[in-house]
């Protein structure tokens, strides 16, 4: 297997484990996830804010994980639909850290975060969407590798 392609599933696993604690979890029981870190609480988003992330939780649980479970099994058999289901996956990659961290940055002011999920916001959420991006590239580059 070739070193780009344990990278791209490396890193996709790690989202999967992620998503499902962050997001999926959120759905069954919110303050859980608030607890260990992984979603914000009521005072700091507010309830609208509440409502929206589980709104993205459900999407992320229904659309998301099993395109990226499905992406990964089928790269891993180096199938087109393995490929399909991963560029899909890593379109969504790129583009939600971006909506996130531009709805906190301006925001701002109805958003109550500290100071420091802030640097954080601004540091991990650019880095998961150059991720998806790369991502992408690399399975363009090697779409022939894929049956």
């Amino acid at each position: 297997m070739k070193r780009g392609l344990i990278v791209l599933l490396s890193l996709a696993i790690l989202l999967v484990v992620l998503l499902l604690l962050g997001q999926t979890l959120a759905l069954l029981n919110y303050d859980l996830t608030v607890s260990i870190g992984l979603q914000e609480s009521s005072d700091e988003f507010g309830e609208v804010g509440i409502a929206y992330a589980k709104g993205f939780g459900f999407g992320d649980t229904i659309i998301y994980i099993p395109l990226l479970i499905f992406g990964m099994i089928g790269l891993i058999k180096a199938k087109k639909w393995g490929l399909y289901s991963m560029f899909a996956a890593l379109g969504i990659t790129a583009y939600w850290p971006m909506v996130n961290l531009y709805a906190v940055l301006i925001g701002r002011g109805a958003i109550n975060l500290n100071s420091d999920k802030y640097i954080t916001y601004s540091i991990l959420l650019p880095l998961i969407t150059i991720y998806g991006l790369w991502g992408m590239w690399y399975l363009y580059k090697n779409e022939q590798n894929f049956t």
